[in-house]
């Protein structure tokens, strides 16, 4: 019981330093210069590239491990750390699960990883019809939630496309990341141009019913990468 005081106190005395003491746009701060030293771009998952925020991966990794997804689908593979990152949680869950990665090219991608089990590369632009089809024809396999995480061209337009090629097949309680939506001002890399901040927006102008903000989520770690992003389907 004294220990649990202890520990209650401290997590008191601590919240109140954090309310007088620290800047209001700390997390903000540290987001920039996160960004602007490209930490993420250091990142890496048993020494392969993941170009992704440390804390977003874990918070991945919590939600997949609630939502106990069958199908995992990733546009953007790049050099193929966060397949092989998705492809653990998924092996670490036990039964049918698959994880449909999809990029233009390969030319980044490690060779070693082109054969993981359970993971299929996919060559094609992301918010294709090919890619709909294929998605739907796993369904029928893996038929349980999906956890779909776009990472691919980060202009609005493309990710606008994406997002609306995921309505057919994004089924209630589906999960969607929308990452990068911290550029053109949010707060980095002001002046980008329109992104996928704004293909959130506009979809969600367009389709207002569709999808419910994990708020906690998204705040969970401080700061994210997928602002407004964090993205369940109603």
């Amino acid at each position: 019981m004294l220990f649990q005081e202890a520990v209650r106190l401290i997590k008191v005395i601590g919240n109140s330093w954090i309310r007088t003491t620290a800047p209001q746009d700390a997390p903000d701060s540290y987001h920039r210069w996160y960004f602007e030293n490209q930490v993420f771009a250091k990142v890496r998952y048993f020494g392969y590239e993941t170009a992704k925020s440390v804390s977003d991966l874990w918070n991945y990794q919590e939600i997949i491990t609630g939502l106990k997804p069958t199908l995992i689908v990733e546009t953007g593979t790049h050099a193929g750390g966060s397949a092989l990152y998705f492809s653990h949680l998924l092996k670490s869950l036990g039964g049918h699960r698959h994880l449909l990665s999809i990029d233009i090219s390969h030319d980044r991608l490690v060779p070693d990883l082109l054969h993981l089990p359970g993971v299929e590369f996919m060559l094609s632009n992301s918010h294709s019809t090919h890619v709909s089809q294929r998605i739907q024809a796993l369904q029928k396999e893996f038929f349980g939630p999906m956890f779909v995480i776009l990472d691919s061209d980060h202009n609005k337009k493309h990710v606008l496309a994406e997002m609306i090629m995921l309505r057919e097949v994004m089924r209630t309680d589906d999960y969607l990341i929308v990452e990068d939506s911290n550029i053109n001002g949010h707060p980095v890399l002001p002046g980008w141009g329109l992104g996928p901040f704004e293909a959130i927006q506009e979809y969600e102008e367009m389709y207002p019913h569709d999808y419910r903000h994990d708020e906690e989520r998204e705040r969970k770690f401080g700061f994210t990468f997928a602002v407004r992003g964090f993205l369940i389907r109603k």
